[in-house]
């Protein structure tokens, strides 16, 4: 066996998680590296790229201008039959390569240590001569490998290494995203968000505009076997409108650049996200919000928080599983409430294209900080209007949407 390569601290995968992970440990002194097992930083992209000026001002990030795609004011939620509502809101639409691109380089300007093209095949656990945890051993494919670290984080996704090779509590379930990169797609500064069935069953699309009129257009759903074929109709019945079907068309004329996607998980964390020196972040641990599946800066901020837990515990000399509860602690108390967001997902899905469409022509315009008294006035109009919906639950649906925003995260 090759000798070891030695670090305080080994992170597996360099997404948004890894990289945050790998700055604020660099900060805060810890040796780091970071394997990665693709052979570029944020290549392939699997996600629809959009994050909340709220969560950068949270998480005190300085986003550098070439890694934005485009500035935009909020989300607008769309209902069948074309009814819509706003959630006014500025954010950002990524280039999420460069971000993430962006974020090892910061880290590795702080002395993380990256290494692509490493996967991880092995973890071991070593035990010093009072059967307490001591360190780990990694090994993998890849010329750096093994590794020997005090602590490992898991930010390699929701199918990662720890997932795979630990026993990390309940398994998560997951639903497949696929989106295609668009041209010539106008927008007005909005995320477009449609819950129509027809489309996307138990899920949804979206519409997310980049500059020059470029578009990330795609849906999750749960029948994974028609997405592509929901998702070329929804882009033949809406953008495409009107013009000459040939087979279809974007596919010959260039609107259509690339297709790509990525496995997103949906029932919420895992039970499990603290081991013996180590902690999960991001999809690894479940971390999206379950209604409209977004993970970017769950991740950026459990990525921090894991390296701050880390941090104390090494100079502490205890790094067991009790030491790194803080970090479970910290997310249960600063994380959406999954289950209620669960519960009126799963109501969301019971209702029917006509009865979304009554519930939205019941919502006010704006969707953002709506009062007591609001809600109060959107369960009477309810009421009125088609009182069965009480008994679908129709207003866990209304409270899912105000938790997805979680009160430090925005959308």
């Amino acid at each position: 066996m090759a000798e070891a390569k030695r670090c305080d601290l080994l992170i597996i995968g360099a997404g948004p998680g890894g990289g945050s992970a790998a700055i604020h440990a660099s900060r805060l002194g810890l040796s780091t590296i970071v394997v990665e097992a693709d052979s570029e930083v944020g290549t392939p992209v699997h996600c629809g790229e959009c994050l909340s000026d709220l969560a950068v001002q949270n998480l005190d990030l300085q986003i550098p201008d070439h890694v934005k795609a485009l500035d935009v004011k909020g989300i607008r939620v769309i209902f069948p039959g074309g009814e819509n509502k706003l959630l006014t809101e500025p954010g950002y639409v990524l280039e999420k390569h460069l971000f993430e691109q962006w974020l090892m380089d910061e880290a590795t300007a702080l002395g993380a240590e990256l290494f692509l093209k490493h996967r991880v095949t092995s973890m071991k656990k070593i035990f010093n001569s009072e059967n307490q945890f001591s360190n780990w051993i990694i090994e993998g494919k890849g010329n750096e490998f093994p590794i020997e670290c005090s602590a490992v984080i898991d930010a390699s996704g929701v199918s990662g290494a720890a997932s795979k090779l630990l026993d990390m509590g309940t398994e998560v379930e997951v639903i497949a995203g696929f989106q295609y990169e668009l041209n010539d797609v106008p927008n007005d500064g909005y995320l477009d968000f449609y819950l129509w069935p027809k489309y996307s069953p138990h899920g949804y699309v979206w519409m997310i505009p980049k500059e020059g009129e470029r578009a990330n257009v795609g849906l999750v759903t749960t029948d994974k076997k028609g997405a592509i074929r929901y998702l070329d109709s929804f882009i033949e019945d809406t953008y495409l409108a009107g013009k000459p079907a040939v087979n279809p068309p974007w596919r010959k004329d260039g609107m259509k650049i690339k297709p790509f996607g990525g496995t997103i998980p949906i029932s919420g964390p895992r039970s499990k996200t603290v081991d013996d020196g180590l902690i999960l972040v991001g999809d690894a641990a479940g971390f999206t919000s379950p209604l409209f599946e977004g993970g970017s800066h769950l991740a950026l901020w459990s990525g921090r928080e894991a390296a701050q837990v880390l941090s104390k515990a090494m100079k502490s000399g205890d790094l067991s599983a009790k030491a790194l509860s803080p970090y479970e602690q910290a997310w249960k108390s600063t994380f959406p409430p999954y289950h209620k967001i669960l519960k009126g997902k799963d109501a969301l899905y019971n209702l029917s294209d006509e009865e979304m469409t009554v519930m939205a022509k019941c919502l006010p315009e704006e969707l953002g900080n709506m009062s007591p008294m609001t809600k109060l006035g959107i369960g009477l109009k309810i009421m009125v209007r088609k009182p069965t919906l009480l008994f679908k639950r129709v207003i866990s649906v209304l409270l899912s949407f105000g938790y997805s925003r979680a009160k430090h995260f925005g959308w």
